[in-house]
């Protein structure tokens, strides 16, 4: 495992529409270990590959039940509604309030290529729609109703 750097706004990477994948093999599961070090070291909750220059659809997510680890995650169904304040490890100092669904259902293969289902409601749906959307090359100061610095450099 290594920690791997995490990609600021800017880097054009962020903007790009990441690759499915075909086989989840042992490079991906070294990816996955990877991303998870990176993440817990940053202290994030979330982290998709391309933030750590990895153009593939691969995103994971910890708001403290666990490791979720999926892979070519899609939502497939969404309800209600939300308006809540995000963060990002690659918008470092900046904030924003977001409307995201309240609550999602994610379809993904895990790291033994089994296809699995999550159900996300409040701070996990918000970081499922915010993750998958980093492999659509969108960042959350793109959806934000509004924006501001927080001061911090580690959100």
């Amino acid at each position: 495992m290594a920690i791997r750097q995490i990609r600021e706004h800017g880097d054009e990477i962020l903007t790009k529409t990441s690759k499915k994948v075909d086989v989840v093999n042992d490079r991906i599961r070294l990816l996955l270990d990877d991303m998870a070090e990176t993440m817990y070291t940053a202290s994030g909750v979330g982290l998709a590959a391309p933030q750590i220059g990895v153009l593939r659809r691969v995103i994971i997510i910890d708001i403290g039940e666990g490791l979720q680890e999926l892979i070519n995650p899609v939502i497939i169904e969404e309800e209600g509604e939300q308006i809540e304040i995000e963060g990002c490890l690659s918008l470092p100092g900046i904030a924003g309030e977001v409307k995201r669904p309240a609550k999602v259902l994610v379809k993904a293969l895990n790291a033994k290529s089994e296809e699995i289902t999550v159900e996300g409601e409040g701070l996990l749906a918000r970081a499922l729609c915010h993750e998958i959307d980093h492999l659509d090359g969108i960042l959350f100061n793109q959806k934000a109703i509004k924006l501001f610095e927080t001061g911090n450099n580690s959100e």
